[in-house]
């Protein structure tokens, strides 16, 4: 049986002048709209498409995917209010989707992003959409673990930092003082556990926790080098939003894989940036104990183009 809010393989009934009728089971025929149906489609095919209400309440299906289904987190931006209803989000498809008044913690305005969770009315099998987020929120037993990589919905910004849907399950916060760089709501990221709290609470941050963060990340210096001909006009002093966008890190984790591949050796600092060394014995790891002041090691090297002892 097809199921509303979701993506559906449907086979082909019938054609007709409107478009297409899949088979919806037990929900009866759906109509797919001549302008949704695929050029290249052949006889016998089964269609992948979304299933919702159209503006008459009627079961309808699209080849577009929107920007979230029901039972997704997502942050959409307010097109429209209606006065009597609510407002009306663009969740990128062409009907917009309803926010209801009474599904509002504080009231939208056009143009701005919200936080919305999306479901199915259960009284008339419409999709809307709830800025209540703490109530669909995964109440049950915490399954996660320091260290565990996880994909995070920036849906706030707080005076700690930033809060963010883990996994589409439960809150997580990440710490301004972490981070370096701003963030985005609506913004999609890769995080990782920095702690599981005795309540439950967890606390996210954009990098692994210890120095094993930091190996992994030696190497892609290194080839970020080999690729540019052996230097990089970036080092200690780059900013946070460069280094995050190169090489998808915090700065702190990029000048301890400096360090690193500075005591191993593996490169030298130049005035303007770093400069890969000829070190056949190098391998990712070595320095792993690593921790010195940057700026007495940039004293060192200014001017020099051997940069190793």
């Amino acid at each position: 049986m097809a199921i509303i809010g979701k993506r559906n393989t449907l086979s082909i009934e019938r054609s007709s002048g409107p478009g297409l009728y899949l088979n919806g089971g037990e929900l009866g025929e759906i109509l797919l709209p001549g302008r949704y149906i695929p050029a290249e489609l052949k006889p016998g095919d089964k269609l992948d498409v979304f299933v919702y209400l159209d503006s008459e309440d009627r079961l309808v299906a699209t080849t577009e995917t929107p920007k979230a289904m029901v039972g997704e987190f997502a942050c959409l931006k307010v097109v429209s209010i209606n006065p009597r209803v609510g407002a009306f989000l663009d969740w990128g498809l062409a009907k917009d989707l309803l926010l209801p008044f009474r599904e509002q913690e504080v009231p939208v305005r056009v143009g701005k992003m919200v936080a919305v969770f999306v479901y199915l009315d259960p009284t008339s099998n419409r999709i809307v959409a709830s800025a209540r987020l703490r109530r669909h929120l995964n109440k049950s037993g915490n399954t996660y673990q320091e260290k565990q990589p996880v994909n995070l919905l920036i849906t706030g910004r707080t005076p700690l930092g930033y809060n963010a849907i883990v996994e589409n399950d439960r809150f997580g916060l990440l710490y301004h003082n972490s981070l370096g760089i701003p963030l985005s709501v609506g913004e999609k990221i890769k995080g990782f556990i920095r702690t599981v709290r005795e309540d439950g609470k967890l606390d996210l941050t954009l990098d692994k926790s210890g120095y094993q963060r930091v190996i992994p990340l030696q190497q892609q210096i290194v080839t970020a080098l080999e690729k540019n001909g052996g230097h990089l006009k970036m080092d200690d002093d780059s900013s946070p939003l460069s280094i995050r966008m190169k090489f998808g890190c915090s700065k702190n984790a990029f000048k301890q894989a400096l360090g690193a591949l500075y005591k191993a050796r593996r490169i030298a600092f130049e005035k303007r940036g770093i400069r890969l060394l000829d070190n056949t014995d190098y391998s990712p790891g070595q320095g792993a104990g690593a921790r010195r002041n940057m700026t007495s090691l940039r004293r060192k090297n200014d001017g020099v183009h051997g940069g190793s002892k």
